[in-house]
């Protein structure tokens, strides 16, 4: 995977040279009103959809609020049943410890489950450091893995790839990976797809080490769980002999019975599936079945800090359904490179500045990558506010400063001081109305506004006369 996420221009830039593509427009408006009205039919099935959203907000703010005990717990269970528990603080620590297991191994490769908290550190790439060769096994990472690219979309990470595209990596790259693609590989989904498992199958009999992440983590059995679609998690997490899987301490659940709530939802939000394909469970070791060892790297990584703030905290309730990416107007239009992290669309502009704070300048733009328009909350499984958040970060980016928000703070202090005086305000309106005509189309300091959108054109007379002339408008002339 080529380049840094960090160190990207900031999310407006980068999203007009998005929407230019009109491939990749395209593509992601193709993919992503499939996905949608699927996921609208399959929940529509439960009755009680509702009330299973609610649950499941309310199952993990309450581990939020006791996620320190859940996390003594969840070690304690995985340790009696065999696994070791490592923790770690960032991204260095994590990666740190991962590379030192592989090499313990004395192995050179090792094959991967989708994990999006392996790509939040970079794993892959202080693996390769360190002469390690990582395979990602899950289609679409294949695909974006072969293509020396970055993924767009939680669930699709190659979502902005269409079937030519797709066939035409497969056959450059293939063979500098592995297994060469077939001869004549068409773009037909089954052949790609058949030509990705030959690739994969000898990786996988030949991997003695694996890492993965986790859906859910459950404390009082020390059970980890992994949703996938195509059975190659499976494959990884059932046949070497060592296995290491990096997780966000958020993802912890209490019990089986909250489990029970996210069996539900999560496949419906995000596959639109009644239950996916492959739900694999372990716990720990066991003599003769799935690995030898068995080790979890607890990641924090920004997380605590996120769990101090009474509002950002919600964004901790993620599942990964990807849902909110689906139903967002803006994602649709600029994909999910624009938003320069792993996790794009609405959750990624809420989650990526708390977990990396706002201070580079693709970070400090996420809270304004939306509209505010709500969608994303509607189809939450989890109910986060994401709109509450958005609003919440803009303010702490505000309040960092920088010229084009000390103007923004001065003119927001002009206004309150004009709201407090009417006699002011009133004046103000008349003088405005009577030099309407003197306007400038494009005022200084308002090209962001009106680069896309017209001024809008002030009324001959302010409301508050019209009122009073006319009786509130009972008697007009």
């Amino acid at each position: 995977m080529s380049g840094t996420f960090v160190g990207m221009p900031a999310f407006p830039k980068a999203a007009r040279e998005a929407v230019r593509d009109t491939t990749l427009r395209g593509n992601l408006r193709h993919a992503t009103h499939t996905i949608r009205d699927k996921r609208a039919k399959a929940v529509a099935e439960l009755a009680d959809w509702q009330r299973l959203r609610e649950a499941g907000s309310r199952i993990k703010d309450m581990t939020l609020r006791h996620l320190d005990d859940y996390l003594v717990q969840l070690e304690e269970s995985v340790t009696a049943a065999g696994g070791t528990v490592h923790w770690a603080a960032d991204a260095e620590e994590a990666n740190r410890i991962v590379t030192g297991l592989v090499k313990a191994t004395g192995e050179t490769e090792v094959v991967k489950v989708k994990s999006m908290a392996t790509q939040e550190i970079g794993l892959n790439e202080a693996l390769a450091a360190e002469g390690i060769h990582a395979y990602e096994t899950d289609l679409a990472e294949l695909i974006v893995q072969l293509g020396d690219d970055r993924p767009s979309h939680i669930l699709v990470p190659a979502i902005h790839r269409n079937r030519g595209e797709i066939r035409d990596i497969f056959r450059e790259k293939m063979a500098s990976w592995g297994r060469p693609a077939p001869e004549g590989l068409t773009d037909i989904p089954a052949d790609l797809a058949e030509a990705a498992r030959l690739h994969l199958r000898e990786k996988f009999l030949r991997a003695k080490v694996a890492i993965s992440g986790a859906n859910f983590m459950v404390a009082e059995t020390g059970t980890l769980v992994v949703f996938e679609s195509e059975g190659n998690g499976r494959m990884c997490l059932t046949l070497p002999e060592t296995l290491i899987s990096v997780v966000g301490i958020e993802k912890t659940v209490p019990t089986w019975q909250d489990l029970e709530v996210f069996l539900q939802t999560l496949p419906r939000s995000s596959t639109a599936e009644r239950m996916n394909p492959y739900t694999s469970m372990w716990t720990g070791t066991a003599d003769g079945d799935g690995p030898r060892a068995f080790h979890l790297v607890l990641l924090d990584n920004g997380r605590t800090d996120a769990l101090a703030d009474d509002i950002g905290r919600q964004a901790l309730r993620c599942i990964r359904c990807s849902a909110c990416l689906n139903v967002c107007p803006v994602y649709e239009r600029a994909g999910g490179h624009a938003y320069g992290s792993v996790y794009p669309g609405p959750i990624g502009a809420i989650l990526s500045p708390q977990l990396r704070g706002t201070t580079s300048e693709i970070d400090a733009s996420l809270p304004y990558a939306s509209s505010l328009c709500g969608a994303c909350y509607e189809v939450c499984p989890v109910a986060i506010y994401i709109p509450e958040v958005l609003v919440h970060l803009r303010e702490r980016v505000a309040g960092q400063g920088g010229p084009g928000h000390r103007l923004e703070k001065a003119a927001m202090k002009v206004a309150t001081w004009a709201m407090e005086h009417p006699a002011a305000m009133a004046a103000g309106e008349r003088l405005a109305s009577r030099t309407r005509a003197l306007h400038p189309k494009r005022p200084p300091g308002a090209t962001a506004w009106t680069g896309s959108r017209d001024l809008p054109e002030l009324p001959e007379e302010p409301f508050r006369d019209w009122w009073r002339r006319t009786g509130g408008g009972k008697n007009r002339t």
